[in-house]
């Protein structure tokens, strides 16, 4: 079935205020990165109970207490430059989106933790992904089997870099968030491949839903 202009609108607000939120973010994180850590997830709380375009099934929402995000460890924030990397192209069916193109335009290291592909979306409007599947995917209370996002720009998620042409990126693993398919497999999302896989484990950002909230497929 096509999207009703209504669900169309409220996905565009969705997106809005997600972009709201992250420049929030990046004001406060600027002095105090753990106090925006905690409006993030305040903000996150707030969009997925009350939002129209929530991911969160209706049965879920009744019961929905917040979601669950461990506490803010600075030790997983990182300001790293992107490194040169052979080019890669990713073509990802998602359900709403269609086809969506991805090309690797380098990679990053984390120390302690390994190295990521970051990608840039190839279609209208452009856009920096990074997802991250770590050592906790897929394990009671752990992090969701399918990986994490944690900056995906065309939807606002961006955590800052400095002002300055190849300068650093700022990858804070404590922002790591759930796709829309971990609580609601009608969504088909962008999944971590094999260049953001993390052998290490990362106990920090949003980690595997409660019971009482709908899991998608972890395979």
């Amino acid at each position: 079935m096509p999207p009703t202009a209504s669900d169309v609108l409220a996905t565009t607000d969705w997106r809005r205020r997600t972009a709201e939120l992250y420049a929030e973010v990046r004001r406060i994180a600027a002095t105090d990165p753990a106090a925006a850590h905690a409006t993030w997830v305040e903000g996150r709380d707030e969009l997925f109970a009350e939002h129209p375009a929530s991911p969160l099934t209706p049965e879920a929402r009744g019961g929905f207490r917040g979601l669950v995000v461990a506490p803010y460890d600075p030790a997983f924030r990182f300001e790293v430059r992107v490194r040169a990397a052979s080019n890669q192209r990713l073509e990802v069916a998602t359900g709403t989106d269609g086809i969506v193109p991805f090309e690797r335009i380098g990679r990053v290291e984390l120390a302690g933790l390994g190295s990521l592909s970051v990608w840039a979306l190839r279609g209208y409007g452009g856009g920096l992904f990074l997802p991250v599947k770590d050592g906790l995917a897929g394990r009671p209370g752990g992090t969701f089997g399918g990986g994490r996002y944690v900056l995906d720009t065309i939807k606002g998620a961006d955590l800052g870099r400095r002002d300055m042409p190849g300068g650093p990126l700022v990858v804070d693993l404590n922002f790591a968030y759930n796709p829309s398919c971990a609580y609601d497999p009608a969504w088909a999302c962008p999944l971590a491949t094999r260049g953001n896989v993390l052998v290490a484990e990362v106990p920090v950002g949003e980690l595997v839903p409660e019971p009482a909230v709908h899991l998608g497929d972890q395979r």
